[in-house]
């Protein structure tokens, strides 16, 4: 009698980690494209769509069969653009030119957005301290950024608030060349908090930035004055 033959490998219904493995998994691939949310192409399965051809002319409406057939005669993809209109909006365009343009979109906003920067003050800060963090407020503002200003009361100074409105007041008014509060101060609590957004960039115009000296060129020392030379015939003096 013929014994069966032995197998030394793993079985088909064996994974690498021991485990069964389901019916066609290694055919299952994961989805890789970062785009999958823009349909495109024959992934449009709205019956009928408006196009737009690429130079942003009105073709109407069509079979979506009928606008994939049409860009494919002119070399470029059909994209939905407004999948939520009815029907939806479809344009023929150079889909890699098209995800190009809205990254660079994308990444514009971003360098372009507005932060806030924080300075805190105190009801009887130093001048000198107080026209130190102001230097750094008028070059967040001249930069585009907004500035937090918040001034925190400490013990029984909540007895004479209206010295932390002077601070902050002045702070303001020194401040006028490069950027304007967005409301008046309030009071939340035991702290004095105003926004400060900055003036249109044509209108801004450095002073305390501008008061700070440049540094001068180190001075040289004195040459030493050297004797005369002797003449000859007469001894050196």
């Amino acid at each position: 009698m013929q014994k069966p033959p032995s197998f030394t490998g793993s079985t088909p219904s064996s994974s690498s980690s021991g485990g069964p493995q389901r019916p066609g998994y290694q055919n299952r691939g994961r989805n890789n494209d970062p785009y999958a949310h823009i349909r495109r192409n024959l992934r449009i399965k709205a019956p009928q769509v408006r196009v737009i051809d690429p130079d942003g002319k009105q073709l109407g409406v069509m079979t979506s069969d009928q606008a994939y057939k049409l860009a494919l005669q002119i070399g470029l993809d059909l994209v939905e653009v407004a999948p939520n209109a009815v029907p939806p909006v479809c344009r023929i365009l150079d889909f890699g030119k098209y995800i190009y343009e809205e990254n660079k979109k994308t990444k514009t906003s971003k360098s372009g957005a507005t932060k806030i920067k924080e300075i805190e003050l105190t009801a009887r800060i130093d001048p000198h301290d107080l026209m130190t963090k102001l230097t750094h407020a008028e070059e967040f503002l001249n930069e585009g950024n907004k500035v937090k200003m918040r001034l925190k009361f400490r013990g029984r100074e909540m007895a004479h608030v209206e010295i932390g409105f002077a601070v902050v007041n002045k702070a303001i008014t020194e401040l006028a060349n490069v950027g304007h509060p967005d409301s008046d101060p309030k009071l939340a609590g035991r702290n004095i908090m105003v926004m400060v957004s900055p003036l249109p960039a044509n209108k801004r115009k450095l002073r305390l930035n501008a008061e700070v000296p440049a540094p001068k060129p180190a001075a040289s020392a004195p040459k030493p004055a050297t004797a005369p030379a002797a003449t000859a015939g007469q001894p050196a003096t």
